[in-house]
């Protein structure tokens, strides 16, 4: 179950993931079900160059004794790559989003999530990059050395969305972007340390991605201003980040809540969803390449009059402040 919500349930199937063998493939997207924008998002909806490693249960543990999954390239070679890690929704697992993050390390990323269902405070995603980067240190790891510790990003949906931004917040600068995904309201917050807030962040970058069929959750706008009644909506979240932050936000059309656990359709996902992951594979990669990779023209791709700005029958509310 992944709508995070004191008051609104949704009763799905569980699934039970089992650490395993390491398996190795390329995620394939269908282009028959979405058509991207050409251009950058056209590049990297598409897999990237690497086969892809998947160990569940790779290693343990976060501070519930939670164990780590982990995605990467299956041929590390010579060079350091950009690490990202992921946030749970709600009672979900990061299996169950197995198709993004193959899709993020057939791109060079070394992906990590801690099976903990409950990521909204942060800190046992901030608990997974410290055995990530301990691992890079370990002669013994298949991380020995592999690593680019200055490159961290951080994805995450619904109650891992909040925790992304508030691993963001409380890394001290050793996480330098977060992309969430299906941000829920502040009125969605289960504790108050697993709220979001962006007013409080003073470092990095954002980029927020929500579906428009997601209207309950992690709605567009809200009808009071965000100064009376808080942050309800991704609209409010953009407003609200700092001027000195990086940031973009768009709308994906059609999408509801549990898309991003397409794989790739939604066959497999929780409800509710309607078309599957394939909108959140384009431009989130881009922004993790810009942000992590340097890539100059994903990074023009989110600056004012760039690509993600211009009118799209999959995209709205495409707005960025990303300097030159």
């Amino acid at each position: 179950m992944n709508r995070w919500s004191r008051t609104v349930r949704v009763v799905v199937a569980s699934i039970a993931l089992a650490g395993g063998p390491a398996t190795a493939g390329v995620a394939q997207a269908d282009p028959a079900a979405y058509v991207p924008a050409r251009g950058v998002e056209s590049t990297y909806f598409q897999p990237g160059p690497a086969a892809v490693t998947e160990r569940l249960g790779f290693g343990c543990c976060d501070s519930t004794g939670a164990k780590f999954d982990v995605w990467y390239p299956a041929d590390l070679g010579d060079t350091r790559h950009p690490i990202v890690v992921w946030g749970d929704g709600t009672s979900a697992v990061p299996g169950q989003y197995a198709y993004l993050l193959r899709h993020l390390a057939s791109w060079g990323f070394v992906v990590i999530g801690t099976e903990n269902q409950n990521t909204g405070s942060g800190a046992d995603i901030r608990k997974s990059l410290d055995y990530l980067l301990a691992q890079d240190g370990d002669p013994a790891s298949v991380f020995y050395g592999k690593l680019d510790k200055a490159a961290v990003g951080a994805m995450g949906h619904s109650q891992g969305a909040s925790g992304v931004l508030n691993a963001l917040r409380d890394a001290g600068g050793a996480i330098k972007t977060a992309v969430p995904l299906e941000l829920p309201a502040q009125h969605f917050c289960s504790t108050p340390s697993s709220c979001a807030d962006t007013r409080s962040l003073t470092t990095g970058s954002v980029f927020l991605v929500n579906g428009s069929a997601d209207a309950l959750i992690s709605p567009s706008q809200q009808l009071l201003p965000w100064q009376a009644e808080g942050l309800q909506s991704n609209q409010a979240y953009y407003e609200a980040t700092p001027a000195n932050v990086p940031k973009a936000w768009g709308t994906l059309n059609g999408p509801n809540h549990n898309d991003v656990q397409g794989q790739p359709d939604c066959a497999a996902a929780s409800v509710p969803c309607t078309t599957g992951v394939y909108g959140y594979l384009g431009y989130p990669t881009a922004w993790l390449m810009a942000q992590l990779r340097g890539d100059a023209a994903a990074s023009a791709a989110f600056r004012p009059g760039g690509e993600f700005s211009t009118s799209s029958p999959n995209w709205s509310n495409q707005v960025s402040a990303v300097a030159g």
